[in-house]
């Protein structure tokens, strides 16, 4: 089992802590609608991959039209 030979001081722990960030999401668009959606990923507006729709998508409908 690997063990490590010395002790990590507080700040070198801290440093290396602190390179975990947040990586902005790789966005592309959509062939069929342009959304913009995440890569290799159905399209959750239109529901097309590839060209090809995929999966069919239920479109939700506003209640403010239907109640006035």
């Amino acid at each position: 089992m690997a063990v490590p030979k010395r002790r990590r001081s507080k700040s070198k722990k801290r440093m290396h802590a602190a390179n975990w960030k947040f990586k902005p999401l790789n966005l592309t668009k959509c062939t069929h609608c342009a959304t913009p959606i995440p890569s290799h990923q159905v399209c959750y507006n239109c529901g097309y991959y590839k060209g090809k729709q995929v999966i069919q998508v239920k479109y939700k409908e506003d209640k403010k039209k239907d109640a006035a």
